[in-house]
């Protein structure tokens, strides 16, 4: 039963990282790590690139974690992350949770409260981490 983190190359990003990564090592479980960007875009500052997948690559084959990194362009991010998970028979999801206004929960949605509610196994949310 493998864990699947949502990553983004930010700080809360690399926060779920840990997280996921103390939770595979302590279920003896693979590690999934998914990095979601919207198709089509020039820029996307939720894509990781070359550096970055170096980083992580160096972050995670040292202790030997049995891992996989798959990037994938999808519009809708739950939806991504969802069909990973059911795909892979996670045992748990690892998402990071950042603060917004209500107001800006209305407008944009939520990715995170789709995973929380629609998954078929726990979701660990990681809060952004302070300073």
């Amino acid at each position: 039963m493998t864990v699947i983190v949502g990553y983004l190359p930010n700080k809360l990003g690399r926060a779920a990282l840990q997280q996921a990564i103390a939770e595979a090592v302590l279920r003896g479980a693979p590690l999934k790590v998914l990095n979601v960007s919207r198709p089509g875009a020039y820029v996307d500052a939720s894509t990781a690139d070359a550096q970055e997948l170096g980083r992580l690559i160096a972050e995670l084959s040292p202790g030997g974690l049995v891992h996989e990194f798959e990037q994938v362009a999808e519009d809708d991010v739950a939806e991504a992350v969802l069909a990973a998970a059911e795909a892979a028979a996670a045992s748990l999801i690892v998402i990071g949770l950042r603060r917004r206004s209500p107001v800006g929960k209305l407008i944009m949605g939520s990715s995170a409260q789709r995973i929380l509610l629609e998954a078929d196994c726990p979701v660990l949310a990681v809060k952004e981490p302070q300073a």
